[in-house]
């Protein structure tokens, strides 16, 4: 999880600071934002004093209603040591009150332009890219046909190798070797390459070369949704793989269960191809059609059939 801070979001946002300069660093803990319309109006007993709170035209407005006292108490109280900032949209002239108290609690004063709701919505989708939680997989990520392909084994099973194939077939690099990941959403992890490895690839004997400049830039990608995770294992003689395609393996990552293949190798096997057509199938099944249970379902009433005669 990435590190926010106040002057992050002051200078991503081309925002205005008006007062509490001192607190400029405070750190940015929730991607949720608050506009403390109740607070306004004196209720403090919930106030989430740990979110960026955002003024707009209706709370300024309800605030320019109050008494000369109650405004430098409502003030005051929106005002707390763990207050990150307090954001006045719409170019709004900012009360006396407020800077008055954020110089006094050190609590950073910004102002924007933008209405409320558009800088709500942006703020609200940088800060939760920024906070999401993230790890690292050692792994490569490819994009084939559209789907984000996390290829994953043992060092030496040929991953780098097979993204090689994967590029020169016309799919495109993400991530070779180590692939960070962060969760977007409940259901959504977003895989990308550390800046120092992007675009680059490890090919043992050959070395490192660098995917866009041999294959151009629509040879890679910065960052892509991972929807299939495909294990690539030695051979193992004795051990029993999937055959008809009707096992439902996942694995966990963060707290996201991904669909995974395992996916024996062997002299011969042409690893690129069979990973490209397992793309292929993983969008038909998206799209309803599985030809594992169609197989099934068919060999099933073969079989019924076979029994009434």
């Amino acid at each position: 999880m990435a590190k926010v801070r106040t002057k992050d979001i002051l200078e991503k946002f081309n925002l205005e600071l008006i007062s509490g300069e001192e607190g400029i660093n405070r750190p940015i803990s929730t991607s949720d934002l608050s506009r403390p319309g109740i607070e306004m109006a004196g209720f403090y007993e919930y106030y989430p004093a740990e979110r960026m709170q955002l003024l707009g035209k209706t709370e300024l407005s309800f605030f320019e209603k109050l008494s000369p006292p109650e405004r430098k108490t409502r003030m005051d109280m929106l005002c707390t040591d763990i207050t990150p900032a307090i954001i006045v949209t719409r170019d709004q002239e900012v009360p006396e009150e407020l800077i008055e108290a954020s110089n006094r609690e050190a609590v950073p004063v910004l102002r924007s332009p933008m209405k409320t709701t558009r800088l709500f919505s942006r703020l609200t989708n940088y800060l939760e890219s920024k906070l999401a939680p993230t790890t690292a997989v050692h792994g490569v990520l490819v994009d084939i046909y559209g789907v984000g392909v996390l290829i994953t084994g043992k060092s030496g099973v040929g991953k780098s190798e097979t993204a090689l194939e994967l590029v020169k077939r016309g799919h495109r690099l993400v991530a070779d070797d180590l692939v960070e990941i962060r969760q977007e959403d409940q259901d959504t992890l977003v895989g990308g390459a550390p800046g120092l490895i992007e675009h680059l690839l490890e090919i043992r004997g050959l070395g490192i070369i660098n995917v866009m400049t041999l294959f151009g830039a629509g040879a890679v990608l910065s960052h892509k949704k991972i929807s299939l995770i495909i294990s690539l294992e030695l051979w193992e003689k004795n051990k029993q793989y999937d055959r008809l395609g009707l096992d439902d393996e996942k694995q966990k990552i963060i707290d996201t269960e991904i669909p995974r293949l395992t996916i024996p190798v062997r002299p011969g096997r042409n690893l690129a191809v069979i990973i490209e057509v397992a793309s292929m199938n993983f969008r038909l099944k998206r799209m309803g059609l599985n030809a594992a249970k169609q197989f099934s379902n068919k060999l099933s009433e073969v079989i019924v059939e076979g029994d009434h005669s």
